[in-house]
């Protein structure tokens, strides 16, 4: 679709009729709209975030064209925080939906948003609507995530969609402990936006992922939605990669289009999270079995499990000897020393010399291995013996 914006009345009644619920009828100035690009932000309990996230969509050097919030769940005043930003006469058209009820969680709260721009526009997406930005609304996106992510999906018609590279938000630390474990996520997050395959990328990130709107209403001509919404479904974004990719579409990622993202401040915060990632990841590939679309996640996930078993145990054995006897210097073991702190650092060196500094000295980061392992391994156990907790 080529670049039409919505008109000023229609982007007017956006502004001004606020949605709060189920079977609103939307006005009629936005029924006969022309969207080149939306936004999509679930939120649910974001009160401290929402505002963040949402001015970072008006401060866009490509202003999209509608924004809609769907407020999912929550019982904080992330509802009042959308509205306030809505009723600003320099924000975006944006529109506040409300989801009392809502059994699907996060998938529910997307589903609901594209029906009601789907009803807004005549049913369909495909030629009323150009590209869709799906992101979490505590995320803040780069001035130019929209106009970048644009290009990139505007080069190849067959890709469905651009992922965001994430970073974590750095000083929001308090106290060592917790500075080193934001830290680590953050060396984590930078390395991982660094090595991300361009043609085959694992997952869409949901704290930014810009859709061609024409590959979402494909999945919903397939399977009557485009997030799976299921109690199991604890990855929206991931199962949505792989319906995307057995439809045909190709996603890519680009270090360009960039998300700044909320880090967990506790280990138990930290691990929880992962465990959900991990463990919606291990759920959705069991369900999948051993495709095209999925042995190369499935093949990563098992070397991830032998490495870091290999690490943690010849690695940390190597340290203790080196403690206790001083270093070997044979030139094998001088190889894999070198190895060991190069290779860590050089891979973090965009993020500047203290993450460097950090990943040479490898035993931050063997610290770190040890608590991925345990959220790996745990997820792995309880994808296969433990039911999936409940979550919004």
């Amino acid at each position: 679709m080529s670049g039409t914006v919505a008109p000023s009345a229609a982007a007017e009644a956006a502004r001004s009729r606020h949605r709060r619920g189920r079977g609103v009828e939307p006005a009629a100035e936005v029924r006969s709209a022309r969207y080149d690009t939306m936004i999509l932000v679930p939120a649910r309990n974001e009160e401290a975030g929402v505002l963040t996230s949402l001015e970072s969509l008006a401060a866009q050097s490509r202003r999209p064209d509608l924004v809609v919030v769907v407020v999912n769940n929550s019982t904080d005043r992330t509802r009042q925080f959308a509205q306030e930003f809505a009723d600003r006469p320099d924000s975006p058209p944006t529109v506040v939906l409300n989801l009392d009820n809502n059994p699907h969680k996060k998938a529910g709260a997307l589903n609901y948003g594209l029906n009601w721009v789907r009803e807004a526009v005549g049913g369909r997406l495909t030629g009323a609507v150009g590209h869709v930005l799906v992101m979490d609304a505590d995320t803040e996106l780069h001035p130019k995530f929209l106009e970048r992510a644009r290009n990139v999906i505007a080069s190849d018609p067959r890709i469905g969609g651009v992922s965001a590279a994430c970073f974590g938000r750095t000083g929001l630390w308090s106290n060592p402990w917790q500075r080193y474990l934001l830290g680590m996520q953050i060396i984590e997050y930078g390395a991982a936006a660094s090595a991300r395959y361009r043609r085959d990328v694992h997952t869409m990130s949901g704290a930014g992922s810009f859709y061609r709107a024409e590959a979402l209403q494909s999945l919903i001509d397939w399977r009557g939605e485009v997030f799976w919404e299921d109690h199991r479904n604890l990855v929206e974004d991931y199962e949505t990669t792989i319906a995307l990719k057995e439809s045909g579409w190709k996603v890519t990622a680009n270090e360009a289009c960039i998300a700044y993202t909320d880090l967990m401040p506790s280990l138990r915060q930290l691990t929880q999270q992962r465990e959900r990632w991990s463990r919606g990841t291990v759920d959705t590939l069991r369900a999948r079995g051993w495709t095209k679309y999925t042995w190369h996640s499935i093949s990563t996930m098992v070397l991830a499990l032998l490495g870091a078993v290999y690490v943690l145990g010849w690695g940390s054995r190597q340290i203790v000897l080196a403690a206790r006897y001083g270093l070997d210097h044979t030139p094998l073991m001088l190889a894999m020393v070198a190895f060991w702190v190069l290779y860590p650092a050089l891979r973090v060196r965009k993020l500047g010399w203290k993450a460097m500094l950090v990943e040479a000295l490898i035993l931050p980061e063997l610290i770190y291995n040890i608590v991925r392992t345990y959220w790996l391994l745990s997820s792995v156990l309880k994808s296969y013996f433990t039911r999936v907790s409940a979550w919004k």
